[in-house]
């Protein structure tokens, strides 16, 4: 599937890191580097914009190895850019560590994920069907 996009960064376009990965690193567009305080959240522009098909939706999330290493994810992760948005793509980041980091222009700082999704029409009801796990939530599936 081709997805149309411009690159008003000065960095290359998205890639797959391998031939079997899911999300694409983006990297910060910034004339400077960018000081992320303590508990401090910012966006961060990618310089990219895209056209997405009907009935596709792009998820931002997180980078691993910037969460684990410095502390530094993504705040509503995961993000979703509906197929009729069409403007910059600016990432949430938001430092959890005690230390400063600074965003450096071309820094890998979220990936994303193409995904379809369907839309759903609600038909209300007075019940809902039985189920084996029926009521129990948060991470209970009624098993021991």
């Amino acid at each position: 599937m081709k997805v149309k996009i411009v690159n008003k960064s000065q960095h290359s376009l998205p890639l797959y890191g391998t031939s079997q990965s899911a999300g694409m690193d983006l990297r910060a567009d910034l004339a400077e580097p960018l000081v992320l305080k303590s508990l401090e959240r910012k966006l961060v522009p990618t310089g990219l914009f895209i056209q997405l098909p009907d009935g596709y939706e792009a998820q931002i999330r997180p980078r691993s190895g910037l969460a684990i290493n410095k502390g530094v994810t993504v705040l509503n992760s995961p993000g979703t850019i509906d197929a009729d948005y069409r403007g910059e793509i600016k990432i949430i980041l938001v430092n959890l560590s005690q230390e400063d980091f600074t965003i450096q222009n071309g820094e890998r700082i979220a990936q994303m994920i193409i995904s379809s999704y369907k839309q759903v029409e609600w038909e209300e009801v007075v019940q809902l069907d039985e189920s084996e796990r029926g009521e129990g939530g948060f991470g209970h599936t009624g098993k021991h």
